[in-house]
């Protein structure tokens, strides 16, 4: 069944009407899996599958992209390195336009407008890629477990959020230490 959603998610461009169509997915632990062999520096695992649905219409010459995707994953904490679940829900709109990007390999500015359009070539549309890039930038920059995580201790590494320890606090002298005598009186 896995596959079956995989090869549903390869759209052809003249297949797609001005009323528009539903994609619905459901991509489970072996969709992950082939995706971190393709890409081994993902640090997210999925609780359970992820699913959810694209609506894809003619607008103009472009194709309009509206979806919801929604699942768990589970994340690793910046602070601390436990894994904690992570809720995912994620709405997004995106503009699909035929042809090569703006610019020909020169750097042009972009509007706010320009962030919502992305250009697509060929005769298909590859939906999994819109997953992968709406998962991706969904996930938060620095995964807390928790919002008052408290992380490792830097001496002996004892998780601070399940136990205390013994290390004292040390003062850290960084290169500013010695300019830091100058600027005190004596």
């Amino acid at each position: 069944m896995q596959k079956k959603y995989i090869d549903n998610l390869r759209i052809s461009r003249e297949k797609i009407t001005w009323e528009g169509q539903d994609v619905p997915f459901r991509l489970g632990p072996e969709w992950l899996e082939a995706w971190q062999e393709r890409e081994p520096g993902l640090d997210f695992d999925l609780q359970g599958p992820l699913t959810g649905v694209i609506h894809l219409e003619k607008h103009g010459n472009a194709i309009l992209v509206r979806g919801r995707l929604a699942g768990a994953l589970t994340l690793i904490c910046g602070r601390c390195l436990a894994t904690f679940p992570w809720p995912l829900a994620v709405d997004f709109d995106l503009l699909l336009e035929a042809g090569a990007l703006r610019g020909g390999g020169e750097e042009v500015e972009l509007s706010a407008a320009d962030l919502d359009v992305d250009y697509v070539q060929g005769d298909e549309i590859d939906l999994e890629a819109i997953i992968k890039e709406q998962v991706l930038l969904a996930l938060p920059l620095k995964p807390l477990c928790r919002e008052d995580c408290a992380g490792l201790c830097p001496n002996c590494g004892v998780n601070r959020n399940e136990a205390s320890c013994q290390c004292a606090e040390k003062d850290f002298s960084t290169s500013f230490a010695q300019l830091q005598k100058i600027r005190e009186p004596s």
